[in-house]
């Protein structure tokens, strides 16, 4: 079992930057790919980002990439969700999750462990 506690949500106007974290916990947490996705308010929810185990690896929505960042500190099993250039579009409960394997395959339903979300809101 893999716990995953995120933190960092919060207003920001566009323009701005936020940075999400999401710390694992439990049995061999370290082992897993993590990654983030976001639900905006009637939409379903959407890829954003993911790192493999050892943040060797990354890979970016399209939506997101060159803003987003997915840093992750091995030693305290913790990955971040760096947001850059933030715009009224990026607002959403932001989920952290953690999946077995690493993968270019954008589908939540990879994933074993979800965090319980946090909101970010940008304003125009």
């Amino acid at each position: 079992q893999v716990q995953l506690v995120e933190s960092g949500g919060g207003l920001v106007q566009a323009g701005g930057s936020l940075r999400l974290s999401c710390a694992a916990s439990g049995r061999a947490a370290s082992n897993y790919a993590m990654g983030w996705f976001r639900q905006a308010p009637g939409k379903e929810r959407e890829f954003v980002a993911e790192i493999n185990f050892s943040g060797g690896t990354t890979n970016y929505a399209d939506s997101v990439k060159g803003r987003f960042t997915i840093p992750k500190d091995n030693a305290k099993n913790t990955v971040y969700l760096q947001m850059n250039s933030l715009r009224p579009e990026d607002t959403a409960v932001y989920y952290c999750g953690a999946v077995l394997s690493f993968s270019y395959v954008r589908q939540q339903n990879r994933y074993n462990y979800w965090g319980q979300g946090t909101q970010v809101t940008v304003s125009s």
